[in-house]
């Protein structure tokens, strides 16, 4: 059900300095970028390998709310069915925070959180998302 880890993604304060950091020091490679929908800049991708990102997000631009602080934002897991995956998680009794969705990268996503409260994304991967063009 569950294929691997898809990214791992940070609030950054200062984007600039963590693409310095992550590119030019670390030396991943800036893949691609997805604005809002106001067009503002939402968030950077830094592809490691093959199928494997990094997301830094803005932090002006949250997904989940209230705002996180800055660091962690959440673990992705990919997956084979978007709805198989949110059909296991409601019949083991997990709230999703947010039921299948298409993003505005093509994938479909859902939301949950561990035990914690640490927000967990569930991705299926679209053939044509940036991240599988990439």
């Amino acid at each position: 059900m569950i294929k691997g880890i898809a990214h791992t993604a940070y609030n950054v304060l200062n984007m600039e300095k963590s693409l310095q950091f992550y590119c030019d020091v670390l030396g991943f490679k800036k893949a691609f970028e997805i604005s809002n929908d106001e067009g503002k800049p939402w968030i950077v991708y830094l592809k490691i390998k093959d199928g494997l990102f990094i997301e830094l997000f803005y932090t002006h631009n949250q997904v989940i709310k209230p705002r996180p602080l800055i660091g962690y934002a959440h673990l992705c897991l990919e997956v084979d069915d978007i709805q198989k995956i949110s059909n296991h998680l409601k019949e083991k009794g997990i709230h999703l925070d947010v039921d299948p969705i298409q993003g505005k990268d093509l994938n479909w996503q859902c939301w949950a959180k561990d035990p914690d409260g640490n927000p967990i994304e569930f991705m299926q991967m679209d053939p044509q998302s940036p991240q599988s063009l990439s």
